[in-house]
């Protein structure tokens, strides 16, 4: 590739990131709370873009547009820095391991398997990370004193664990067919950038 093609691929790249990551925080205000869990923990589908960008390029451009869209919406005064830096955390464990895993196999199997993977390891990685650092974080913010062990166990169990695993399920779901439909596409994108 020439210097200036190299270039102008560089700026394309980054133009595209940039309106997935646009995208996404678009999507981000599409959301809905689940009966039966705390009403603060609202599924969304911000990470779909991410998830192409992981596809189309490599896991880390996912992770880019994670936290173009988090950044975005910390700009926009949508939330304080904790509820942030969570959202960027278990968007980044969701992402990844699509991404990686994609790229090794490449087919809808590797899609699944990355799915399932990136729903074990955020709904895992969240409730450990809520446990020791986020609860306790928000705990402080908020001037709530200090959480007792059974308020952050419980809110990790009845809360965070199955908010994150059914949240993974909800995008595979929406997330496995729109792969299948745009497969192709994916594919003369990575064409393009290779």
């Amino acid at each position: 590739m020439q210097p200036g093609n190299l270039q102008s691929s560089k700026l394309v790249k980054l133009i595209i990131l940039s309106l997935l990551g646009a995208i996404s925080l678009v999507l981000f205000f599409v959301n809905f709370p689940l009966p039966m869990l705390p009403p603060y923990l609202k599924i969304d589908f911000s990470d779909v873009p991410a998830i192409m960008a992981s596809l189309i390029f490599s896991p880390l451009a996912g992770v880019i547009v994670v936290a173009i869209k988090n950044i975005l919406y910390l700009a926009i005064g949508g939330g304080e820095i904790v509820g942030v830096l969570a959202n960027f955390l278990a968007g980044l464990m969701f992402v990844v391991p699509v991404g990686i895993l994609y790229h090794k196999y490449k087919n809808v199997k590797s899609i699944v398997s990355g799915l399932v993977t990136g729903t074990i390891i955020m709904a895992l990685g969240m409730g450990v990370l809520n446990y020791f650092f986020i609860l306790p974080a928000y705990a402080l913010l908020m001037d709530w004193g200090d959480m007792t062990h059974q308020a952050k166990w419980w809110s990790v169990v009845a809360g965070i664990l199955p908010f994150n695993v059914i949240k993974g399920i909800v995008v595979g779901l929406l997330f496995v067919p729109l792969f299948i439909k745009m497969r192709r596409w994916i594919e003369q994108q990575q064409a393009k950038f290779v």
